[in-house]
């Protein structure tokens, strides 16, 4: 059901997705064409902040601010994983990989490979505090409009 803390944890994780990939965008390799980086984890953050975030409002300003981490981490995951997929499909038409199996264990690799560069404390920042806020923002929400 449609709730005003599910709006504000859509939008706000869309933001926090967005601004993660805006701040991860420096730690990739010189070159590399980001398309729509951006755009998919503002969209991966919307959904995930619906569903995960909207669905744990209503029990305290202290354990939002661990689920706002907590959907911080799942958009992470979620981004980190279909690109990685991603990118094992786009390999496997160019034939880089011997079968089906080495091409699954491909995704695990690049898995490691995008999550070695996430380092930085830009993109680690943006992560905590947005979801800190982000949760605290849907959690005031909820006992605003509930």
């Amino acid at each position: 059901m449609p709730t005003a803390a599910k709006l504000v944890a859509a939008v706000m994780f869309a933001a926090v997705g967005f601004l993660a990939a805006q701040a991860y965008v420096p730690s990739l390799p010189e070159g590399t064409q980001i398309g729509f980086l951006r755009e998919i984890c503002a969209g991966l953050g919307l959904v995930i902040g619906w569903f995960v975030m909207g669905r744990l409002v209503g029990k305290g300003y202290v354990e939002a601010v661990g689920f706002g981490i907590r959907t911080s981490v799942t958009v992470l995951f979620w981004a980190v994983l279909g690109f990685s997929i991603y990118e094992m499909i786009l390999r496997s038409t160019k034939m880089m990989y011997d079968g089906p199996m080495e091409a699954l264990l491909g995704v695990f690799d690049l898995v490691i490979y995008y999550g070695k560069m996430m380092g930085s404390p830009e993109f680690i920042g943006t992560l905590l505090i947005g979801g800190v806020l982000g949760g605290i923002a849907a959690e005031w929400a909820g006992r605003r409009w509930s």
